[in-house]
């Protein structure tokens, strides 16, 4: 199964009708320009504002906008990466989870609306789930993958090893599969989880 290529667009389609259908809302945007200017546009100013670790956020140029400070938000991300303590650091981390809009992507989106996260501590993990009252996900629409089967040979074939490399090319150890979200659906009317489909290839 080749894990990096857009599928057609009655695919698209329908991935995105099961995902709204699990409680999320769920667009399609053309490019990453699209998609870095209805992320801005999402998170109002004054808001606290968290991401894990992502690629896709890089790839749309998000990241390099939080950290030019070319913002009105919160940054909790850059505030906690500025603490020196590492006692502290992972304290605030930890509360960051709460954080009023938390960002990041997922690995796989299957057809059928299923959203499927890996991660190496699990940090980001309790956001994606229950402590965020706003999580927004952006994703490219090569991480549609038939079925669950599909999700987790594309997380443990492909994105694992790029993201092994990928770490290791900046001098870290290189990363492992910790903790695996399945997102099923939406319960709880206090949470608003958004998803921004990317008619690109982005991230893994």
């Amino acid at each position: 199964m080749k894990f990096d290529r857009t599928p057609a667009r009655k695919t698209i389609e329908a991935a995105l009708a099961a995902v709204r259908s699990r409680g999320v809302e769920a667009e399609l945007v053309p490019d990453r320009a699209a998609a870095l200017a209805r992320l801005v546009e999402m998170i109002p100013p004054g808001s606290s504002v968290m991401m894990g670790a992502s690629v896709t956020l890089e790839q749309i140029g998000f990241v390099d906008l939080i950290i030019a400070g070319s913002h009105k938000w919160i940054n909790l991300r850059g505030n906690l990466l500025a603490e020196p303590d590492p006692a502290r650091q992972a304290e605030m981390r930890r509360q960051a989870t709460l954080a009023e809009f938390f960002l990041g992507s997922v690995h796989a989106i299957t057809v059928s609306g299923q959203l499927v996260t890996a991660s190496a501590a699990g940090s980001q993990l309790p956001a994606y789930a229950f402590s965020s009252p706003n999580v927004i996900w952006v994703a490219g629409v090569q991480k549609i993958v038939p079925g669950f089967d599909g999700a987790l040979a594309r997380i443990r074939e492909y994105v694992m090893p790029l993201e092994d490399a990928r770490m290791k090319s900046t001098g870290a150890a290189g990363t492992v599969l910790g903790k695996m979200l399945i997102f099923e659906r939406e319960t709880n009317p206090w949470r608003r989880v958004r998803l921004i489909l990317v008619e690109e290839v982005l991230g893994y």
